[in-house]
């Protein structure tokens, strides 16, 4: 039969190394919890501030073009002429200098500056665009409506722009 020796020394520091190693054990549980919620919202954080780049990048570019066509509308010598088609939109500014189309199709919107010229592209992830005429009083003013695709599925807020510009002859009645 085997007597319980009483509690010596050396039994007491191994008594203690194990309990060490489960504190070890939890501290580095805990450690690897904060690490992994620390990397999901710096990931979160990242993703958010692509999302304000991009979303920066387009309000840019809608801004850019909106000021090029109300540039465009300020020098026609003649009414702007508005056709619709199934295809999309197509918009005829008659200049001193030429001619200057846009035309909505295919997800953007194209410029064309003389008439054998290419359409390049005047502004691109467009979900729908109109010109419309603004009837005021003594003049035609015209509005351009455009809204762009939205880069998130629900979206805070909608990328809806609206220009106006008033050609300086032509249109006085």
């Amino acid at each position: 039969m085997k007597t319980r020796l009483p509690c010596t020394f050396t039994r007491i520091q191994r008594c203690r190394g194990a309990i060490m190693l489960i504190d070890c054990m939890v501290y580095l549980a805990v450690f690897f919890v904060v690490t992994g919620l620390a990397l999901s919202v710096f990931y979160r954080c990242w993703d958010g501030s692509r999302l304000v780049g991009r979303t920066a990048d387009d309000i840019s570019s809608a801004a850019n073009a909106g000021e090029r066509w109300r540039e465009d509308v300020r020098q026609a010598t003649t009414p702007l002429l508005v056709e619709d088609s199934t295809t999309g939109q197509l918009v005829t500014i008659a200049t001193a200098t030429g001619t200057i189309r846009y035309r909505f199709s295919n997800g953007a919107v194209w410029r064309q500056s003389g008439d054998n010229a290419t359409w390049t592209s005047a502004l691109s992830r467009v979900k729908s665009s109109r010109v419309t005429p603004d009837n005021r009083r003594r003049v035609i003013a015209w509005r351009w409506d455009v809204e762009l695709q939205p880069r998130q599925k629900y979206p805070r807020t909608l990328p809806l722009f609206t220009f106006e510009a008033v050609p300086m002859a032509g249109n006085n009645p």
